[in-house]
Order: C-alpha cells, then sequence, then structure tokens
C-alpha cells in the first residue's frame, strides 16, 4: 500500500517539555563549565533518539562524540569506544585504530575524556548504549560515573527498558521517558497528516498508538487518503507498526514453549477485563490446567521483564508486549486460547466474560453470538464492559441496521463510561443510512460537552425527532441537552422552545414539574414557575436538564414559538423509525432502569423510571432550587448529585456534578469550597474530555479569585475560559468570565475599567451578556460606575435589577439592591439606604456580601468628611473580609482605613512599608497609584478625588521622598522595578543574566 502521509519536515517534540527543559538545563551547565551524566531509558520507540539529536542539534558546533550501537558488532570487544571515537571531528591523542587493536583500560577512557574535556566543553552521546559489546559498555560506565563536575564532560546515554547490557549503567542519573499524553499524541497525528484526518480516525489511531510517538508515526503512514479522512473504515487492527511490535517481543524468543503458553493466555484473558487491570491469575491456572500448564512458568517471564504479579493478577510490563504475543502467535492458536477461557469460566457471574471469550473465538458473524452478547450486557456490569460487549456484539451481526444500532448503543456507553473518544470511534462505525435516531443523540451530547453547542443543539433536536416514535426517555434526554445547549449560548427562545417540545410524562410526574417550571420561567411567568418548580427543589431525584439558571435571572421576554423540525429530519425520522424501532430492543444492553444519558436529563429507556437516587433527577433539582432564588436548597441538592455519581457513576456526568455545586457554593458566599469543587471538576473534566465543562469551571475559579485569589489569577482563568468559550459558541461562560475581571478590577480599586468591562454586559445592546448571568453582575457595575463618575448609566439596570428582586427568594438580592440605591441616592437619603441594606443583610447571611455593603458605606462616610464615623463600618468590612478570605477586597479596606487616618497593620507575611511610613495615608494611596503607572487623572478617578487634590499630594510626596520624578518614585516604592530595568539594560548589551 502506498503511504498517502509523507512527512517533508521534521517532527515537533511533542509532550516533552519537562524532558527538554533537563536537557536545556544540561546544556547550560555544560556551557558554564559544569558536566555530568544523564541516562534517558525508555521502552523502544518512545523517542529517546529524538532526544539525543535534539540536545545535539541545540548544542550547535561545540564538541561532540557521538555513536550509536550497531548490534551487528555487539561480539567486536571495543567496537563501541571505536565508533565512538571515530564520531570526533577534531584531533584524539589516541588513534581509534589503536583502541579498536588494543583496547582501552576504563580508567584511560576517562582520562581522555577528561583531557578533551579540559579543551573545551565536550559533549557525549551514546545512544542504544545497552546494545554495545560487553568491553565498551563497561569502560563508558566506568568513565561516566567518574566524571568530576569541574570535568566539562557531559554525557547523555539511551538505554532500552529490560534489555541484557542496560544493567551496566544502573545507579548513574536517570530520566524515564512517558509515554505520550492523548493531546500530544493527536498534535503528533495532526503534523504527520497534515491536520487532514478526520477526528474519529485520529483518535482510534490514538488509542492503538499507546502514545508511543513511533508507532503512531507507522500507523499514520500506513493510512490511504481515503481511510485517513473518514470515507473508509480502518482495517482492524489497524496496519503498521510490526517492526516494533518485534522489537518488544524481542524478550520471548529466550522463553520456553509453556511460558509462552501461559503469556498468551494472559493476553487472550485481557480482551474480557478493563484496560490496564491484568489477567485473574486464578483463571490463567483454570485454562491451564487442561494442557497441565501451572503457573510456575511464569518466573521466567516476570525475570525477563515480561510480566510482574500482584494481587492476583498478571500484567504485562507494556500494553505492546501484550499487543505482540496475540498478534505474533497464528490465528488458530489464539482461537483455541479463547475457547480454553471461555470454558474455564463457566460460573454464573461469569456471563458476558465468558460471551466475550467465545466472540473472540470466532471466525466470521455469529448473529446468535452477537444476541447473547447484548442482552448479556446490562446492569450490573460496568458501562466500559457494557460498551465492549456491544462492540463485539456489532461485529458479529450481519443486519446492516441492527448493527448500526449496537455501534450507536455502545458509543453512548462508553460516553457515559467517560470515554468520549471511544465514542466517537464507534459512531464513526455507523454506516447505516439514515443513521439511527441514537447515533444523533451521541453525538449532540458529545458536542455539548467538547464541540459548539450550536452543533451539539442541532444534532440532539434531530435524535428527538427520530427517537420520539419508540423511546420517550431518549426523546426527553435529546430535549433536554437541546436546552442546555440553547441556554449555554445564551438563546433564551431556543431553550423554551426544546422545552417545550418534550413530551409531556405521565410516568415521571417529577419531570413533568421541571418541564412546566422552566418553560414559565422562560416565557416570563415566573410566579406560575415557582409554583410547579418548588415541588422539585428539595429533590427525592434529579435531572441537569438546561443549563442552570442558577442566578436566578430574570428571563427573556416571552418568545414566539420556534419552528418545528426541518422537513429533512421528518423525513428522515419516518424513514428511520420502523428499522430503529426494530433494531433498539436487540441493540440495547443498556436498556435498564437507572440507564442513559448523564447531564441532559440521565434519560431512561421507555418504560422505566429513575430512582430516588439518580444523580441527574438531583442536579435537576438543584437547577430548580436556582431557579427559585433558593440556594442553601440548591447546595444541598448538589452535594446529594455528586455523592450519587461519586457511589453510582456514570463517570461522565461528574464535571457537571461538581460545577452545579461550585456555582451554587459561589451564589452561597462559599467561596473556598467553590474554588476546591471547581478545581476538582476542571480535573475531571480535562480526562474525561470534556473542554465545555471546562470553559465553565474556569469561569468558577475565576469568579472565586475575584474575591479570596489576585487579579492574575482570576485573568488567567478567564483568559482559558475564553479561550474556548468563542469557538464553542459558550456564552454564559463567556459572561461569568467577564463579570469576574470586572470585579477584581474593582476590588484591586480600579474602578473606570471595571465599569468599561461590566457595562456591555448588563446594559441592553447587541454586546449584552447571557441573560442569565447579567443580573447579578448589576450590584458589581453600579459601584463602578459610580466610583468612575458614571453614575448615570445605571438607573436603568437597577430597575431591572428591583423587577427581578420582586421574583426571587435569593437573600441577598434585597440588601444588593438597597446598596445600588445608596450608591446613586442623592447624600441625604443615602445613609438611610446603607442602614437599609445592612438591615437586609442581618437577614440574609454571608460576609463577603455584607462587607462590600459596610466598604461602601465607610467610603461614602469619609467622602462626606465623616471620617470618624467611617472608621466603624469600614472596621467591620475589614473583619468580614477577612473572615471569608477576600484578599484583594482587604486591601481596598485597608486603604479606605489609611485615608480615614486610622493605622492599619499590613497582612501577616507582609513585607513592611519602607520609605512609605513617611507619608500620611492619602499620600500613600496616590504614591501607590502613581508608582503604578496611574496618570493623575486616572488616580483622581481611582480614589474619587479632585485632579486638583492629587496633584497637591504628589508635590507633597516627592518632597517628603526626595525624589523628582515618578520613575524615581516606582524605583524608590519597588526595588524589583530597578532590578528589572538593569536585567534589560545588559540584555540589550547582550550581557549573560548570571554575571
Amino acid at each position: 500500500m502506498t503511504p498517502s502521509t509523507t512527512v517533508h519536515r521534521p517532527l515537533r517534540l511533542y509532550g516533552r517539555s519537562g524532558e527538554l527543559a533537563v536537557l536545556e538545563a544540561m546544556l547550560a551547565r555544560l556551557a558554564a563549565g559544569t558536566g555530568g551524566t544523564l541516562v534517558l531509558t525508555a521502552p523502544p520507540g518512545l523517542g529517546r533518539s529524538a532526544l539525543v539529536r535534539h540536545t545535539l542539534d541545540r548544542h550547535g558546533h561545540g564538541a561532540v562524540l557521538h555513536a550509536t550501537a550497531a548490534p551487528a558488532e555487539r561480539l567486536l570487544p571495543y567496537s563501541g569506544v571505536h565508533a565512538l571515537l571515530c564520531s570526533a571531528r577534531f584531533p584524539l591523542p589516541v588513534p581509534p585504530a589503536e583502541v579498536l587493536r588494543s583496547g582501552i583500560a576504563p580508567a584511560a577512557l576517562l582520562d581522555l575524556l577528561a583531557g578533551l574535556g579540559a579543551r573545551r566543553p565536550l559533549l557525549v552521546c551514546v545512544d542504544d548504549a545497552h546494545a554495545w559489546d560487553p568491553d565498551s559498555r563497561t569502560a563508558l560506565a566506568f568513565a561516566v560515573r567518574r566524571l568530576a563536575a569541574g570535568s566539562r564532560v557531559a554525557a547523555l546515554l539511551t538505554v532500552a527498558d529490560h534489555r541484557d547490557g542496560a544493567e551496566a549503567f544502573a545507579g548513574l542519573p536517570a530520566l524515564r521517558l512517558a509515554p505520550l499524553g492523548a493531546a500530544a499524541s493527536a498534535k503528533l497525528l495532526d503534523q504527520l497528516t497534515d491536520s487532514r484526518i478526520d477526528a474519529a480516525v485520529r483518535e482510534e489511531l490514538r488509542h492503538e498508538g499507546v502514545g508511543n510517538p513511533r508507532l503512531i508515526a507507522a500507523l499514520a503512514a500506513h493510512l490511504t487518503d481515503s481511510q485517513m479522512t473518514g470515507r473508509h473504515p480502518l482495517p482492524r487492527p489497524p496496519t503498521g507498526g510490526e517492526d516494533l511490535l518485534g522489537a518488544y517481543a524481542a524478550p520471548l524468543a529466550a522463553l520456553s514453549g509453556d511460558t509462552r503458553m501461559l503469556l498468551l493466555l494472559a493476553a487472550a484473558a485481557e480482551e474480557h477485563e478493563p484496560e490496564g487491570a491484568g489477567a485473574d491469575a486464578v483463571l490463567l491456572l483454570r485454562a491451564g490446567r487442561p494442557a497441565g500448564i501451572g503457573l510456575g512458568p511464569l518466573a521466567p517471564a516476570e525475570a525477563a521483564g515480561v510480566v510482574h504479579r500482584g494481587a492476583g493478577r498478571v500484567h504485562f510490563a507494556h500494553p505492546l508486549v501484550r499487543r505482540a504475543v496475540l498478534r505474533r502467535s497464528p490465528p488458530a492458536r489464539r482461537r483455541a486460547v479463547h475457547q480454553l477461557l471461555a470454558a474455564a469460566l463457566d460460573g454464573p457471574h461469569e456471563t458476558l466474560p465468558r460471551l466475550v471469550q467465545r466472540a473472540c473465538a470466532t471466525d466470521g458473524h455469529d448473529p446468535a453470538l452477537a444476541g447473547e452478547l447484548a442482552a448479556a450486557a446490562v446492569p450490573p456490569r460496568p458501562h466500559a464492559d457494557r460498551a465492549a460487549a456491544l462492540t463485539r456484539a456489532a461485529g458479529l451481526t450481519t443486519d446492516e441496521s441492527l448493527r448500526a444500532a449496537r455501534f450507536a448503543a455502545a458509543a453512548e456507553l462508553a460516553w457515559l463510561a467517560g470515554e468520549p473518544g471511544r465514542a466517537r470511534v464507534l459512531l464513526a462505525r455507523v454506516r447505516a443510512v439514515p443513521a439511527p435516531g441514537r447515533a444523533h443523540y451521541v453525538r449532540g451530547l458529545l458536542d455539548l460537552r467538547d464541540g459548539p453547542v450550536a452543533d451539539a443543539r442541532e444534532a440532539l433536536l434531530t435524535a428527538a425527532s427520530l427517537l420520539a416514535p419508540y423511546d420517550e426517555g431518549r426523546t426527553a434526554g435529546a430535549l433536554l441537552g437541546a436546552a442546555e445547549a440553547a441556554w449555554a449560548m445564551g438563546d433564551a427562545p431556543g431553550c423554551l422552545d426544546a422545552m417545550r417540545r418534550i413530551p409531556v410524562s405521565r410516568s415521571d410526574p417529577e419531570l413533568e414539574r421541571y418541564r412546566a417550571g422552566m418553560c414559565a420561567v422562560l416565557d416570563g411567568r415566573p410566579e406560575a414557575g415557582r409554583a410547579l418548580l418548588r415541588g422539585g427543589a428539595e429533590p427525592a431525584g434529579a435531572d441537569s436538564g438546561a443549563r442552570s439558571p442558577g442566578s436566578g435571572a430574570s428571563p427573556s421576554p416571552s418568545p414566539s414559538p420556534s419552528p418545528s423540525p426541518s422537513a429533512a429530519a421528518a423525513a428522515a425520522a419516518a424513514a428511520a423509525a420502523a428499522a430503529a424501532a426494530a433494531a433498539a430492543a436487540a441493540a440495547s444492553g443498556s436498556g435498564s432502569a437507572g440507564e442513559g444519558p448523564p447531564v441532559a436529563g440521565e434519560a431512561h429507556p421507555s418504560g422505566t423510571r429513575p430512582g430516588p437516587g439518580d444523580p441527574a433527577r438531583l442536579l435537576r433539582a438543584g437547577i430548580a432550587a436556582l431557579a427559585l432564588g433558593e440556594v442553601d436548597t440548591a447546595c444541598r441538592a448538589g452535594a446529594r448529585a455528586l455523592a450519587a455519581v461519586r457511589a453510582r457513576g456514570p463517570d461522565a456526568l461528574l464535571p457537571q456534578a461538581l460545577e452545579h455545586l461550585a456555582y451554587g457554593e459561589l451564589r452561597a458566599g462559599r467561596h473556598a469550597s467553590a474554588r476546591a469543587h471547581a478545581r476538582e471538576g476542571l480535573a475531571a473534566a480535562g480526562r474525561l474530555g470534556q473542554r465545555n465543562a471546562a470553559a465553565h469551571l474556569h469561569a468558577i475559579l475565576a469568579l472565586a479569585a475575584s474575591v479570596e485569589g489576585d487579579a492574575r489569577t482570576c485573568a488567567e482563568h478567564a483568559e482559558a475560559t475564553l479561550a474556548d468559550a468563542g469557538p464553542h459558541g459558550l456564552t454564559q461562560a463567556a459572561t461569568l468570565a467577564g463579570w469576574a475581571v470586572g470585579r477584581a478590577e474593582l476590588a484591586d480599586g480600579r474602578s473606570a475599567q471595571a465599569a468599561a468591562r461590566l457595562a456591555p454586559l448588563v446594559r441592553p445592546g447587541p454586546r449584552r451578556g447571557h441573560f442569565a448571568v447579567l443580573i447579578p453582575a448589576v450590584p458589581c457595575f453600579v459601584e463602578a460606575a459610580v466610583l468612575a463618575g458614571r453614575g448615570a448609566e445605571a438607573y436603568a439596570v437597577v430597575e431591572e435589577f428591583a423587577a427581578w428582586t420582586a421574583r426571587t427568594a435569593d437573600l441577598q438580592a434585597p440588601a444588593q439592591l438597597a446598596r445600588c440605591r445608596a450608591l446613586l441616592a442623592p447624600p441625604a437619603e443615602a445613609a438611610a439606604r446603607y442602614e437599609e441594606a445592612l438591615a437586609h443583610h442581618e437577614h440574609a447571611g454571608g460576609d463577603f456580601e455584607r462587607a462590600r455593603t459596610q466598604l461602601l458605606y465607610g467610603h461614602w462616610l469619609r467622602r462626606q468628611r465623616r471620617t470618624r464615623e467611617a472608621r466603624g463600618p469600614l472596621r467591620d468590612a475589614l473583619v468580614g473580609f477577612e473572615r471569608c478570605g477576600a484578599r484583594l477586597w482587604s486591601g481596598r479596606v485597608r486603604g479606605e482605613l489609611r485615608a480615614a487616618g486610622e493605622a492599619v497593620p499590613g497582612e501577616r507575611g507582609a513585607a513592611s512599608p519602607g520609605p512609605l511610613v513617611l507619608l500620611t495615608p492619602q499620600q500613600q494611596r496616590v504614591a501607590r497609584c502613581v508608582a503604578e503607572g496611574a496618570t493623575n487623572r486616572e488616580v483622581a478617578l481611582r480614589l474619587s478625588l479632585s485632579t486638583r487634590t492629587v496633584d497637591h499630594h504628589l508635590r507633597n510626596v516627592f518632597a517628603t521622598l526626595g525624589v523628582r520624578s515618578r520613575t524615581e518614585l516606582a524605583r524608590l516604592l519597588d526595588p524589583r522595578l530597578l532590578d528589572r530595568d538593569e536585567r534589560d539594560t545588559q540584555d540589550r548589551h547582550g550581557l549573560s543574566r548570571d554575571l
């Protein structure tokens, strides 16, 4: 076959940033005159030689000795040292021919290398040092162990794991290469194929390549254009990398026949086990008994590093060793081994493993066995096991419609198991036209978590049309997912349309209340919605439906009904309904109670009903509580949902459970707990390939950082949010991120910047933020606008906030509304408004919002020259911010207290104020702002002073500190600025930073 993916440029070393940093540090030490030794160890194909080449390239024109072992010369004494010396491009004190003729003592090689290093730094690279002849290995190991720090010789050696000769270099500083991660493997495949590879094909090759770059390159090189773009299926198994498998199989040649038989049994037994679980030693013993083979012959394989045993399991040292054992055995022998294992799996609890082994022993199609596999793929077997069983059932199926339905069912189960890449691969094997509704359904769920949500909505609406005639549960799940996608996009009419399409459920009254309640809320009838949702707010179980209107924000006005499904979708539904309905029962090993797609309302097959501990129903209860403004109830529901997911799965629901809980805690003012849950959710989203969930979790972390972190952390999380929010249409996440950054700027005293950032989010217009997030951001905008002198812009949004306050049960809303009105009130009314806000806070609780009101009240009192009165609210605000860990805001209060004439101790561990101790509190504030680069006008806006007052204070600052310019002031207040300027000057003149 002619390869279609020829590489025309050097491959980047993806996923090796840590290793490259270590090698760069070694070269830097060598350039500074310090030598050392490093051994790169790894199984074959992980890129040891590529790292050596990179190091040689980085060393440039320096002195180098470089050799790669030649296995054919392994029996020739000193051939390795001879090859190393022959690579020299400079005169040597010992001719290489003399070394080959009479040998070289280890001490003499050490003296030779040290002498060469004395002239100029020397880099010695030996690739596959374990494959050198024994004399050369001994001499080299002796020499590199004794290279002193001042020898100016750096040795970089590569050694293969578990190979003869590797023991000579034991004890030397070593760096073991790990397989490439998923992201690095995907990037490598994109480079190998000029980014023309289909996403599902990329995922299959990534999985097949097990993080081995050499194998990945070999697999890609065997793709035809039609296979690469997904127009034709890949061969099974994919071809390529046979020579690499030979390298992994090399240690097997010296093992006895009984040992190899046991290894084949162990490799075959892993076919019905979860990936990486190994083989059951008891099963191997039972299967080997007819052939008279016990477990004793495994000992030589363990000694050779091929397998290891522990906890009653047998594990291969590397997945490619197992693959080599299977593929290099004759097909008839493999089938016989699978039959032995099937016979040994005779227990009543071993039905599914037995059927899997029978399927592996089958050559060709077997509809009867396929039916048995599909029937056995039911709970309590894990989702991943059932997905594997249905995949095998599909492969044995002859009927194309039934085959497609089984692949789609397997894809759904793989997705539930937290394997979205595997799910996409299985969907690519659905070849029936039109595709079954379940395939569209799973594709929509995949895009909902890791793709453009507009695409997810259309796929899920199509799925709902196709599934409606025979699968009520998944039809509801698809429509809930479409509503969630519309919610994430900020499309309130689209969300309402999807919710209205959910069929009225007589078998699930909780779902019907939720559907009708959310429709009422989205339709601008909050009282009716509240009455319907309240029954589900304290959960017996819940779905995750549309993404939480967690702010309890006022929905958009009642939209016009969206059009019904397109003619094309209706035609596809009619064409597929009969075949899909017939195929569904036979395909669905997942058609049991408690099963179905998570998140978008864990749909349940027709005729089943979820139990009270169902995680998705618990999440739906939390959404209902947030819609009502009952934040504490939402947190309880979220905590129960998280516990349920951890106890019973599905794994794919974990990021959403953590996201919903973290958002509820954020709304409740529990910022530290929200941050902890959001971090856990972010790790889970990364592991499960859910970038959309990760974007929302980054937004939550940005909001948490805007309270108790710092502006830089907040900005980093906001940037991470926007990286996916833009391409995937996540308007809600983008709005949350913008709100977070604006709040951090407000805490930092940059009210003008905060007002400019928040104004487009909360005011009407094309750039307005998400309809459910803009309302909670209103108090921040009002505060920023008033402090920045833009208070006139805030009146309209305050009235909108007031209308929302009248409809929500959120206890913080009345206090925030009174605070907003106090900011906008004339001086005669402002104090009463602030007192009203504080009275509401007494009932609402929550340190953070109360402290914000006290801060603004104290600021207003100070501006009214009621300085003594201002100190009380400001002290209370400082205590409140410190209690809830709001470090950003604590700094702002300290500044206000200093301006009010009260000495305030710095934060624990903070540096001493230095020259600022000579200034008054107001002068200190002006000096800090100027040192940060603010103009006099910007300082005046930030500190609510006149420009003339700022000029006056700045002149006194200059006179007191004895400086003549803003630059001198900045350097005086922050010595790091001086260091940075000096470093910049040195860099411009080409000087080393180490001088």
